[in-house]
């Protein structure tokens, strides 16, 4: 069996839904290829969303970006167990440089996701799985075992849909149509979405997590 089909198995088998693999241009370690993961989210526990996120939900999203740092860290080691070079990239962690909160992580788990095929990005900048939308968490793993990709068109979906943009309450999605190679900013406004998880949600989820687009976007919730 090939190693990038036992990884799959192994993930599929622990509960990741979907998994997929890329030759990325860009990677920032010297490791060129990538294993991109995704994990469902409980519909229920997004469900009860309303203006504000919840508790559970909170830890619901804690518990699954652990999930997903270990199923990266055992893929890894069956990488390195066969001899190949593996860094995983945390599942939530935003690197702040010189000081400065720009609320990007060390690479785009979204751009890894589209590049393996996996799904496509809304206008509230969602990753969006081509059956579960934007009700999922990814994980991204970089290794210098060349795995054959399984890329796909990543075509906007969203059509005139604007329910994100209309519902977002710190008004940080500008509702422009995401493309391949649209800068993040053009569609969305990350600091106003921070400021105003920081303002509203401390008592919550400590200001880090929302959850409102998500919640009524209809892709894969239908």
């Amino acid at each position: 069996m090939l190693l990038s089909a036992e990884m799959e198995k192994m993930l599929r088998s622990n509960g990741v839904y979907d998994v997929g693999f890329c030759r990325v241009p860009d990677s920032p370690c010297g490791l060129d290829y990538a294993v991109s993961i995704v994990a469902a989210l409980s519909d229920a526990v997004i469900d009860e969303i309303t203006d504000a996120p919840t508790h559970t939900y909170f830890h619901h999203y804690r518990t699954v970006n652990a999930f997903i740092d270990n199923m990266l860290l055992r893929t890894g080691q069956m990488l390195q167990n066969e001899g190949f070079r593996y860094i995983p990239v945390a599942a939530s962690q935003t690197i702040n440089l010189g000081g400065v909160r720009e609320h990007f992580g060390r690479y785009s788990h979204k751009k890894a996701a589209v590049l393996a095929g996996l799904g496509t990005v809304g206008r509230s900048t969602l990753f969006l799985h081509k059956k579960l939308g934007p009700r999922v968490r990814l994980g991204t793993l970089f290794t210098d075992c060349q795995l054959t990709g399984t890329s796909a068109s990543a075509e906007s979906v969203c059509g005139g849909c604007r329910l994100c943009a209309d519902v977002c309450p710190a008004k940080a999605i500008n509702g422009a149509e995401w493309r391949p190679g649209l800068e993040r900013d053009v569609l969305f406004d990350a600091k106003a979405c921070n400021d105003y998880m920081r303002a509203h949600f401390m008592d919550i989820g400590r200001g880090a997590v929302c959850g409102i687009c998500m919640k009524v976007c209809p892709n894969g919730n239908m």
